[in-house]
């Protein structure tokens, strides 16, 4: 791994280390100021809790202290009894924006990376809003780093607990695509660099439990793993 100086926003400069990724400890590839996720944004996710699709996108924030890195512990709170795993792309934004239209939402972003909306779902039916089902800390995994040169807008996901394929989708499916997400939540709020939008889990998403393990990989980006822990 080569060691950079200063942020990864604009043209890094290099120290001229390198690191072995063996003797490393891989943080998350970026602590944004706030993440912005979309709820029910493949149809047949949708479709597998009885949901309609929404006709704009529905959007939702998980905290900055929910971000963890790789190979870091999901924490099972206490307080629920169905924790979920949700693979999903992620939107690494570059520069500050507002109102940006979607022909130029490109320009906007940095990369992508992989991100898990852990969500605890009896909490999210029973409080009928998701601020607390969604934000716990260590509810989202992101990682293991962020892609810059990369076509998102068809790509393989997959999920996996303890080696066993829950999720195998495509991000084509996506039914609000990456530029129209960008300018539908840029229109809402201001987005900052390293700020991050979860696309949309595609269906296949279920509980972990204790002592399990979930990787998430998407094409051309890697593979995000993340042991499960009772808190």
């Amino acid at each position: 791994m080569l060691e950079i100086a200063d942020h990864p926003f604009g043209n890094p400069t290099f120290t001229g280390r390198r690191w072995p990724l063996a003797d490393v400890r891989v943080l998350a590839p970026i602590l944004p100021s706030k993440v912005v996720a979309v709820g029910r944004n493949y149809a047949a996710h949708a479709q597998e809790f009885g949901n309609e699709v929404p006709k704009e996108p529905m959007i939702f924030l998980k905290p900055s202290t929910s971000v963890i890195g790789p190979n870091v512990a999901i924490k099972r709170p206490r307080a629920s009894s169905q924790v979920d795993f949700e693979g999903e792309l992620a939107v690494v934004i570059g520069q500050p924006v507002r109102n940006v239209p979607a022909a130029r939402a490109g320009a906007a972003i940095l990369g992508y990376t992989v991100g898990n909306d852990v969500s605890a779902r009896d909490l999210q039916r029973s409080d009928g809003q998701w601020g607390r089902a969604k934000g716990f800390d260590t509810f989202c995994p992101l990682g293991p780093w962020i892609e810059t040169s990369l076509d998102a807008s068809d790509l393989a996901l997959r999920s996996e607990v303890d080696g066993e394929v829950k999720q195998d989708a495509r991000t084509s499916a996506l039914v609000h695509k990456i530029p129209e997400l960008v300018e539908f939540v840029s229109g809402v709020m201001t987005l900052l660099p390293g700020d991050v939008i979860l696309t949309g889990t595609p269906e296949g998403v279920g509980p972990v439990e204790n002592g399990q393990q979930v990787s998430i990989t998407i094409e051309g980006i890697g593979t995000l793993t993340n042991p499960v822990q009772d808190a």
